[in-house]
Parts: C-alpha cells; sequence; structure tokens
C-alpha cells in the first residue's frame, strides 16, 4: 500500500520469517490488495520539441530531464530501464516504430528480445511519471498511463499488433503489452 510504513513493514517482516526456513516456502499474505482500475496516474506529457523527430521519440527526448530527475531523488534502483541504458531509449523506439510500419522485428534493430525491450522502455517512462506526479499512484496506474496516454505506448501496441498479423510466435509479441487484451 503506498505510503503505509507500517504495512509494509509487516509485509517485510513477514518476507523477511519465509528466509529463517530450510525448505522452499510459498505463503499467501492474509491482505488482499485490490486495485481500482479508476486510479489514474496524473502526469502530463512534455510538448512537442523536435518536429522533424517521430512524435514517440520527441516524447521519450523530453521525458529525460523527468527520467534523470527521479534517478537522482531515488537512486539508480528508481531508474528502471534495466538492460537499455537512457540514451538508448529513442533509438529502441524507432526500432519498434519500424515494426509498426510492418518491417520484420528482426531486422528492425530492437536492441534485444522485444519483451525485455518494452518492459525497459515503459520502466524509463514510469520512472520519469514519478518525478512529474503529484501523487503516488497505484500499482498498475503506470503501466494504463503509458498503454493509454504516451505516443510511445501507442506504438508498442501497433508493433505487437503488426508482428501477431505477421505470423510471429505469440511469446514474441504476447509480452509487449503484458495486460492488454
Amino acid at each position: 500500500m503506498p505510503n503505509d510504513a507500517s504495512f509494509q513493514r509487516r509485509v517485510i517482516e513477514r518476507a523477511f520469517g519465509l528466509l529463517e526456513r530450510t525448505e522452499p516456502a510459498l505463503e499467501d499474505y492474509d491482505v488482499a490488495i485490490e486495485e481500482d482500475d479508476s486510479q489514474t496516474l496524473a502526469c502530463p506529457l512534455p510538448a512537442r520539441m523536435d518536429p522533424d523527430a517521430h512524435p514517440a521519440v520527441d516524447e521519450a527526448k523530453g521525458l529525460r530531464p523527468a527520467y534523470e530527475r527521479a534517478v537522482a531523488k531515488f537512486g539508480k534502483r528508481a531508474g528502471a530501464v534495466r538492460l537499455l541504458d537512457a540514451d538508448a531509449v529513442p533509438a529502441a523506439i524507432e526500432a519498434f516504430i519500424r515494426v509498426a510500419e510492418g518491417e520484420p522485428w528482426k531486422q528492425a534493430g530492437i536492441p534485444g528480445i522485444p519483451a525485455r525491450v518494452s518492459q525497459d522502455i515503459r520502466g524509463y517512462y514510469e520512472t520519469a511519471a514519478l518525478a512529474i506526479a503529484d501523487h503516488t499512484p497505484a500499482a498498475w496506474a503506470g503501466y494504463r498511463w503509458f498503454r493509454d496516454q504516451t505516443r510511445t505506448g501507442q506504438v508498442i501496441r501497433k508493433a505487437r499488433d503488426a508482428m501477431r498479423e505477421a505470423g510471429v510466435q505469440e511469446p514474441m509479441w504476447r509480452f509487449l503489452m503484458p495486460l492488454d487484451s
């Protein structure tokens, strides 16, 4: 639960208690947190800066200062970009643009497994959103914001659809947007 330190402490203490066991353990926690899809992330996107760049690439570049603020405030762990360096995010988006436009994904220059690269891009966006948002978002609010309100989310959805229509094996396109139908 966001901003509930005592609840978070109880969860951590319970998790550490599992480490004392000598055999693998899996337990349900006695509290289930239900997320309401109506909880949204209020995060305005930057204005267009480079009219010659694709809107998704321009958007990602415009979010870079917010991304850097979030990393400075929350530390390197806030920078959810794992395989990609933040500098590589615009080029990765350009590769997904090419896929969305019909180029085969293996030839488009995606710098790794498409789903992992997509997750890194989404992590970059969600990290930047933390610096812009005026509140702590619900668990999946950042995902929904990325999917529904960003140009890059639109590009990745189109790339996913193009891969599916081209007959690419399902595991390669399904997890580009994992909670999307």
